[in-house]
């Protein structure tokens, strides 16, 4: 018995392959011969990776808190990932459904854990000096994450809490736009003004929102757990995945957010404003929004004391 290996019928499923798509074999062979082997550091792009820490001032701790920050934004991309194949799957399933969820949830968990680093892991007397060179930039604006809120769960939900009795499915979406529960952070009701940080993000991101939330109205993850069986959307396994996921972005991940920021603006050197000037107590405890993805997989209760005794 030979150990070659089956040349012939490698080139053979190869051929196969490229005549499907109407390509010539032989090409991408040449291309095979004269290409150069890959690497870790190309794959990865380590290099590129590692230039993406421009810091504005000659803080050491400023390092941490843009790598910090740029970690966040690579895992809030893992989470878009994951949330887009559960909202385009054709025929979806309790197992892929939760299966989905838990990874998502377990990114989620890795957030909220990693806030130590930003907690614990900076001085104090420094960030409050290199902060005012961000402003008026926040955190408030990862659009990203707001994309995730969008792809989570029912526009309605992500509404303001004083204005969801006037919104329904039939609202215009450049309405409701102006009725999310996070222009609270940046919109003065009384007068409308808006802040520089809201007017900002939405120069940048406000079509490209629009457009997002068009196509995730019907396929979010709260929709697409509606279109299952009556049977199994009782699954118990399935419905305690959905609820720890909802629990760890709105109240968990959010707190942990919370008592970081806490620890620096309100500390003894913290001015108490956020670098965007958001009025960030009350836009982001949970308490006050009531922020809630899945709002039928929760008692009445539940609802009321979301987030009350934190």
């Amino acid at each position: 018995m030979s150990d070659q290996p089956d040349y012939a019928n490698l080139l053979h499923e190869i051929q196969k392959k490229y005549d499907a798509e109407s390509e010539n074999t032989e090409h991408y062979l040449e291309g095979l011969l004269y290409s150069n082997s890959i690497t870790y550091w190309d794959y990865i792009q380590t290099d590129a990776l590692l230039g993406l820490q421009i810091q504005r001032t000659t803080f050491p701790d400023e390092m941490v808190f843009i790598t910090y920050h740029q970690i966040n934004e690579l895992l809030f991309k893992m989470i878009l990932w994951e949330i887009r194949q559960l909202a385009e799957k054709k025929d979806l399933d309790v197992n892929f459904f939760e299966e989905r969820l838990m990874r998502i949830s377990r990114y989620f968990d890795m957030l909220t854990t990693s806030f130590d680093i930003m907690k614990k892991g900076m001085d104090r007397a420094q960030y409050n000096k290199f902060r005012h060179t961000l402003t008026p930039a926040s955190g408030f604006q990862s659009g990203q994450y707001r994309k995730i809120e969008f792809a989570s769960t029912e526009l309605i939900n992500l509404i303001d809490n004083r204005f969801r009795a006037t919104i329904d499915r039939n609202t215009p979406f450049e309405h409701a736009f102006e009725h999310l529960y996070w222009q609270a952070a940046g919109k003065d009701y009384k007068t409308g003004e808006k802040s520089k940080l809201l007017v900002n993000f939405e120069m940048r991101y406000k079509e490209e929102f629009i457009t997002f939330m068009k196509v995730y109205n019907t396929k979010n993850l709260w929709s697409r757990f509606k279109e299952l069986p009556q049977e199994d959307q009782q699954n118990q396994n399935l419905v305690k995945a959905m609820r720890h996921y909802d629990y760890t972005v709105n109240i968990t991940w959010v707190m942990a957010h919370y008592n970081a920021a806490k620890h620096y603006i309100l500390g003894p050197d913290g001015g108490g404003e956020a670098t965007g000037g958001s009025d960030w107590q009350k836009y982001m405890h949970p308490k006050y929004q009531k922020r809630i993805f899945f709002p039928e997989l929760w008692t009445q209760e539940e609802k009321d004391n979301w987030g009350m005794n934190l």
